[in-house]
């Protein structure tokens, strides 16, 4: 009779396997495949190139060590909703869980969605040649609902779902590696190219890390959490780490730099070289591949951040379930792909869809490392398995990285693209979430 409740909450059914490749699928999407001759424009040379990405990697792992540590202390679903709402009060966390609701996971979901659709038209497109317009938008919607299907029906297909691709996706890498590696080389070649600031190429590598910290939204159905989350975090992100520099070094290996740095679709020509005829194809199934895992991921970890929302808050009380059949927070799985479906409708732009999310996220980024700092002198009788190394230089590190991005992405959006929108409306959104969080205050003594 008792244990019939307990299963409307979440169990621990992920492993440490589990949550490695959840962050290893999150981070690789199709940001290596974009970004990586933009990066090498602001790297000057080779070694400026493997540099940025080895900065990229160490400077996320200063932000995972405080997550680390929050994770470790607080292993409960709903990541930075938690933290956030000890560290500050409850009205910051129910405003991160609602931009998290209602803007970032949703626009996070649709930028890998796109990211697929690209390279699936590049497979196949029947749609488009018998004169159907939407072909993009209809593939990245049938990638959303199908994903989110395969969630809805329990964690155990869910989690493997997202072990397989994120194994796929990290065989498919090393492939390229061997491959163009193997290729003869092109360090003769002299393209030219439009260089941009080193700045502008750290902004884009910290883009193509990001996902790291999705671990800490399932923290409560982690086997062993207080020493898991750790180790998930160094070893997803060290992995990611050596598999961008070793991607980069085929690269560079085969195209040069200047070849790399100019080249429009830098995989498809490391290794065209070697596979000429059949060398796009396999790219675009690989980058396929990547995108699937990143949105799985994403749909997975954000359900639980409205989910804990939900639990906590009246006012979006039936997002706050869990059900005992599928051990999955089924309304809030349904309500993020309802809304990523509205912006798959809305906006046709992968640069644009990174913008209108970015600066939100890193001010968030920014408030939870904070919270470590915060919550050390407020709760000091926490146990804490795990204590940020290096604190507080590797604390201050991230934080001082999170500042600097929030401000290129609103100078970029307005100075740049010149639609100030992008940057506005979602802060706009987020104010909006100040009497929503009044009305589930009052909602509870209404009730009683």
């Amino acid at each position: 009779m008792q244990d019939a409740p307990s299963q409307r909450a979440p169990q621990k059914r992920l492993t440490l396997f589990d949550s490695t490749c959840l962050i290893v699928g999150i981070i690789v999407g199709a940001g290596i495949y974009q970004m990586a001759p933009n990066i090498a424009k602001g790297a000057h040379d080779g070694w400026g190139v493997l540099l940025i990405w080895i900065a990229g990697g160490l400077i996320s792992l200063c932000g995972a060590l405080g997550y680390a540590e929050l994770a470790s202390a607080y292993p409960q679903a709903g990541g930075d909703y938690v933290y956030l709402s000890r560290a500050y009060g409850g009205w910051a966390g129910f405003l991160f869980g609602w931009l998290q609701l209602a803007v970032v996971r949703p626009g996070d979901i649709v930028v890998m969605a796109f990211a697929f659709a690209t390279y699936a038209r590049a497979l196949g497109d029947p749609l488009s040649g018998a004169g159907w317009p939407y072909s993009q938008q209809l593939y990245a919607s049938g990638a959303v609902v199908c994903l989110t299907v395969i969630n809805c029906l329990g964690v155990r297909q869910g989690k493997w779902t997202q072990n397989l691709l994120t194994l796929v996706k990290a065989l498919g890498l090393l492939a390229i590696v061997g491959v163009a590696l193997g290729s003869p080389g092109d360090g003769q070649s002299t393209p030219t190219f439009e260089t941009i600031p080193t700045s502008v190429a750290v902004i884009l590598v910290l883009f193509t890390f990001g996902g790291w910290n999705e671990v800490a939204y399932v923290a409560a159905e982690l086997h062993a959490p207080r020493r898991n989350i750790l180790r998930a975090l160094i070893l997803g992100i060290a992995a990611v780490t050596c598999l961008y520099v070793m991607v980069n070094v085929a690269f560079l290996h085969a195209l040069g730099y200047t070849g790399l740095a100019a080249s429009d679709q830098v995989a498809t020509d490391a290794v065209s070289a070697v596979f000429p005829r059949w060398g796009s194809r396999l790219i675009s199934a690989l980058v396929c591949i990547s995108a699937l895992g990143a949105v799985n991921g994403l749909i997975f970890t954000g359900a639980r951040i409205s989910y804990a929302v939900g639990a906590d808050h009246c006012a979006f009380g039936l997002l706050g379930t869990w059900s005992a059949k599928t051990g999955t927070p089924i309304r809030a799985l349904v309500l993020q792909g309802l809304l990523a479906l509205t912006l798959i409708i809305l906006l046709k732009d992968f640069v644009e869809t990174v913008l209108y999310t970015a600066p939100a996220v890193y001010l968030f980024y920014m408030a939870t490392s904070l919270a470590v700092v915060v919550l050390r002198r407020r709760e000091p009788g926490v146990d804490r398995p795990y204590r940020v190394t290096g604190y507080p230089f590797t604390t201050l590190v991230f934080v001082a990285a999170c500042g600097f991005l929030i401000y290129s992405g609103i100078t970029y959006a307005i100075y740049v693209k010149e639609k100030p929108w992008i940057v506005l409306v979602p802060f706009a959104v987020m104010l909006a979430g100040i009497p929503l969080y009044i009305l589930s205050r009052v909602l509870p003594a209404r009730r009683n």
